[in-house]
């Protein structure tokens, strides 16, 4: 039995550490891997606007909204009542509204949600019309200038109007894809 002590007292220490160990609570703050991420905003805005500048110091983008909340987790800015204006290269300006946008982090993809709807007003001397993008939602890439849903809008380009259950836009290359039951009326274009 003496022979045996020794182990018997080495395997009951072994199991008191391992039992302290699983029963010790832990320090608040010990470690970024140990916290859970939770959906909570780090901040909130009332009645704010945001002007973005390029490297120029040109105005690109203002955003004005009733309510704002950040989420860190994400990286994202859910606007109430927002109001935003882009200004691309060539002077010409989008006004984009709706009941709700989600932002990304800088700002370049905005979801809108609830009577979206995004206004690109006719550049003064060009031959492209007045275009308005109306849905329930609408997803716009604001650094490419694509308008994209997946449920069902109306275009109103001019004088013409469209409708169709999907759609993907692309100013740059001026290309739009409607997809679903798709509907248009084209206006004859008035004698100048």
């Amino acid at each position: 039995m003496a022979m045996y002590l020794p182990v018997i007292l080495m395997g009951v220490l072994a199991l008191g550490t391992y039992w302290l160990a699983r029963n010790t609570p832990t320090f608040l703050g010990g470690g970024d891997a140990q916290r859970q991420v939770v959906h909570d905003p780090d901040y909130f805005m009332h009645d704010f606007a945001v002007r973005t500048f390029d490297a120029n110091g040109r105005l690109t983008r203002e955003v004005f909204g009733t309510e704002g909340r950040h989420y860190p987790d994400t990286d994202t800015l859910e606007i109430d009542q927002p109001r935003i204006r882009s200004y691309d290269d060539r002077g010409a300006v989008t006004v984009s509204t709706a009941r709700t946008a989600v932002s990304n982090g800088d700002g370049s993809e905005v979801q809108l949600i609830g009577n979206a709807v995004i206004v690109r007003e006719a550049l003064p001397g060009s031959n492209v019309p007045r275009m308005e993008f109306r849905g329930d939602f609408l997803h716009a890439f604001m650094n490419t200038e694509q308008v994209k849903s997946h449920k069902p809008v109306t275009l109103i380009r001019g004088n013409d109007q469209f409708t169709a259950d999907h759609m993907d836009y692309d100013n740059l290359d001026r290309v739009m894809q409607l997809q679903g039951r798709v509907h248009g009326t084209l206006q004859p274009a008035k004698p100048k």
